[in-house]
């Protein structure tokens, strides 16, 4: 397995050139394809009271501003690839629906990889990268809107639960375990299964990936009035972490799933790449 096509998703110029960089340092590890989307959402009709008709001018100025962004984005990218030799195509959609419409997923789901920004949290809807995580059936890589500059991914963590998205994640993730130096499997308070000791959890994935050639080693940590999500957050500043693997938990809004609290807390203070499945 391995990654021969990647989306990258462009939403905003100021986002743009961070992505671009983000796909093309990625897809010249695997030999791959990067492909930029950017979707063009059309903004609600405003109407012109009390007959409630389209306001046409404020309509046009929308249509302008949607257009000028859609320009801006692609300049960026365009001078972006121009200085690699990564091959790339360029794709915009327009829709009310913006990244969650038909057109945009059907491309987005015959990817191997979507690359896309965390956003600032303080100030972003979420609701586009709800679309790209629960509706694409594609892993996604977050980059933190903090990190601007592209580096290797050499220490890698699985937050692992037993559950079949952390499973997900973690084979979906196959490709950069290979390459990694370090791959850590770490469960924080791990459940007793059926015919399972808590002290077994993890090990047989340690064993398949092993058979994979990654160099993996597994940790279980019992959480001592820590949360999951202070747990992992404080392993991946202390081990200076490059990339988080985890499964995503939930069936509504992507920033309220569940993994003990987990998911939530880590991408809204996230500070390593991270790589999410479901």
């Amino acid at each position: 397995m391995t990654y021969k096509t990647i989306v990258a998703i462009l939403d905003t110029p100021a986002h743009a050139a961070q992505i671009t960089d983000f796909a093309l340092s990625v897809a010249a590890g695997f030999d791959a394809h990067v492909l930029a989307i950017h979707a063009e959402t059309l903004a609600a009709v405003p109407l012109i009271a009390p007959m409630e008709i389209p306001d046409p001018a404020a309509i046009e100025a929308l249509q302008a501003m949607a257009r000028r962004e859609t320009a801006d984005v692609e300049k960026i990218f365009r001078e972006r690839v121009a200085r690699d030799t990564v091959p790339s195509d360029w794709r915009s959609f327009v829709s009310p629906a913006g990244y969650a419409s038909s057109s945009v997923l059907e491309t987005i789901r015959a990817a191997d990889l979507i690359i896309a920004s965390q956003g600032d949290p303080a100030s972003e809807s979420r609701s586009e990268l709800e679309s790209l995580l629960f509706d694409s059936g594609r892993p996604v890589l977050l980059v933190p809107y903090i990190m601007k500059v592209p580096k290797a991914i050499r220490r890698v963590m699985i937050a692992w639960n037993g559950s079949r998205e952390a499973a997900r994640a973690t084979f979906d993730a196959l490709p950069l375990l290979k390459k990694a130096d370090s791959v850590e499997i770490f469960c924080v308070d791990p459940p007793e299964r059926p015919n399972q000791l808590p002290d077994m959890a993890g090990v047989e994935l340690a064993a398949a990936l092993a058979r994979h050639g990654v160099n993996v080693t597994l940790t279980a940590q019992e959480g001592g009035g820590v949360s999951a999500a202070d747990a992992i957050e404080n392993r991946l500043s202390d081990n200076s972490v490059d990339l988080l693997v985890m499964g995503a938990y939930g069936t509504s809004r992507w920033w309220e799933m569940l993994f003990g609290g987990v998911t939530r807390s880590l991408l809204e203070s996230m500070t390593a790449l991270s790589l999410m499945s479901r």
